[in-house]
């Protein structure tokens, strides 16, 4: 495994107890504490997936701006945030900046490892060739998987990796009730209840953003979520 890992996280006490866990595991890690030595690294290279606290030193807000940053950058690059923060609101901003997932510092590094392995073997499975057509139609909804693309009434709506698949898992039949487990299998992540729920507002409000009108994603309450075609 020659996956390498970028940690951004100013305790240095933290980011050696998570680098050595990741090193244990075979992975090639970077450590960097504070927004301007990542974002100088990040321009000469990128690596294959970015840990980053939200709270940077004096920098309170500096991960969401590296997030920001990274996600224009690269909109496959998986970023997770690991923070001590559990807001409702720092959890959605996150996942509104692009992040494909969001843990706090409680969690164990099994489960740490556990969502990490899972969003690099996505990322492996989008560069494996593809050998037919991905395209999926559903009425005005396009999605294009060799692309990572979806189109509603022919407008793009800007979907990360995590948020394309949950939208394909639920458009691929429609009026099918998914729970949260299997939007988490279909998108290859391991996130809470409170993640998913976070990631359905968020793709309603990129739709919404191209068609005010958009209501195809309903709610099953303690069930799950579908998609309807009107």
């Amino acid at each position: 495994m020659d996956h390498h890992i970028a940690i951004v996280e100013d305790v240095a006490a933290i980011a050696a107890n998570y680098r050595e866990a990741l090193q244990r595991r075979g992975f090639r890690v970077s450590w960097y504490s504070d927004k301007a030595s990542a974002t100088d690294a990040f321009n000469t290279h990128l690596p294959d997936l970015a840990i980053i606290d939200i709270g940077l030193g004096m920098d309170t807000e500096g991960g969401f701006e590296l997030c920001r940053e990274l996600r224009s950058q690269s909109r496959e690059l998986p970023i997770m945030f690991l923070t001590a923060r559990d807001s409702e609101v720092d959890i959605i901003s996150g996942l509104r900046l692009g992040a494909d997932d969001y843990v706090t510092k409680d969690i164990s590094q099994e489960h740490m490892l556990a969502r990490i392995f899972a969003l690099l073997r996505r990322m492996e499975a989008l560069r494996s060739p593809q050998t037919e057509s991905q395209a999926l139609t559903r009425g005005e909804l396009r999605l294009d998987a060799d692309r990572m693309t979806a189109h509603w009434r022919g407008e793009a709506v800007d979907l990360t990796v995590t948020e394309f698949w949950i939208v394909h898992a639920l458009a691929q039949h429609p009026g099918h009730v998914k729970n949260r487990q299997q939007l988490m299998d279909a998108a290859n992540v391991v996130l809470d209840d409170n993640t998913i729920t976070s990631h359905i507002k968020r793709v309603r409000r990129k739709f919404k953003a191209v068609d005010a009108h958009f209501v195809a994603i309903k709610t099953a309450y303690a069930m799950g979520y579908s998609w309807h075609m009107e």
